[in-house]
């Protein structure tokens, strides 16, 4: 019988491995993640408080800040109702064409931005299908906020509905099946039965989707029309400043885009820290 150090010649390569392993990834973490970062904030301070103050406070700048957050604003709630239902009709229900609505919700993470972008134009711009119906209507959907909105609503569908399908299955109808039969209504077994077990999960998706909304650029520079003060949201201003070559500026709005990301990334930790650990799975 071959003894143990026969059967594993290096001991000490066991030992040396997991250091190694988490060496690499923090080299990695710090040199793609991390140094980007500082080095954002540092280019953003670099000439002082005070021209960083008025790079963020200027009105072009308060414009694509206030338009980010309202596209944001409206996006993330419907796709928070769309998620919701979505799980819903396909965890709970079996229905002719689930499968095909299964492949829907996975589209907008399938199709490319701007591909998604070009189609809200084919659809809703002057020369587009309804688009002389709009003009005649007096209504403005693209190179106006309505299409940032839907743009940055079509990326961002599918995270929310994501996050709640695979729990919602896990979960089964035992629960709601049962409350129906106590004689508790619809609303009542959503309200006190489902939403309780999908609480995690939805809070995961909501904050997955609001921080991919707040920085979405292909979808909705195809859509904005890059109309400065008017349709830029943050991430097609600081693209403006940039090319040109004000870079104190565009990197002063960059770091406030990142600060909001790093806001969103605090929410999730806290709420994965705060997560029962039979649902963190």
């Amino acid at each position: 019988m071959p003894s143990q150090r026969a059967r594993n010649p290096r001991p000490g390569l066991r030992r040396l491995w997991p250091a190694l392993m988490v060496t690499l990834t923090l080299t990695v973490v710090g040199l793609f993640l991390i140094l980007p970062l500082i080095s954002v904030f540092a280019a953003a301070f670099s000439k002082g408080l005070g021209p960083y103050l008025g790079a963020v406070g200027a009105p072009d700048a308060v414009s694509a800040i206030g338009l980010t957050l309202l596209t944001v604003c409206i996006s993330v709630p419907l796709n928070t109702v769309f998620g919701v239902a979505a799980a819903w009709a396909v965890t709970k229900f079996r229905f002719p064409g689930r499968g095909l609505l299964l492949t829907l919700i996975d589209l907008p993470l399938a199709v490319s931005p701007v591909i998604s972008g070009l189609v809200y134009v084919l659809i809703f711009g002057r020369q587009g299908f309804l688009g002389p119906w709009l003009e005649a209507h007096d209504l403005k959907i693209i190179f106006a906020p309505p299409g940032i909105v839907l743009a940055t609503t079509f990326v961002t569908f599918a995270y929310v509905a994501r996050e709640l399908i695979p729990v919602m299955q896990a979960q089964g109808k035992d629960d709601e099946e049962a409350a129906l039969t106590l004689g508790a209504s619809g609303w009542q077994t959503f309200r006190r039965i489902t939403l309780p077990n999908i609480r995690w999960a939805l809070v995961y998706g909501v904050i997955m989707c609001n921080a991919r909304a707040m920085g979405e650029f292909g979808a909705v520079s195809v859509v904005s029309g890059h109309i400065r003060g008017l349709t830029n949201t943050m991430p097609l201003h600081i693209e403006i400043l940039y090319n040109e070559y004000n870079t104190t500026a565009a990197f002063a709005v960059a770091s406030l885009l990142a600060l909001m990301a790093l806001f969103t990334l605090g929410v999730k930790a806290i709420m994965e820290a705060r997560m029962p650990k039979g649902e963190r799975h």
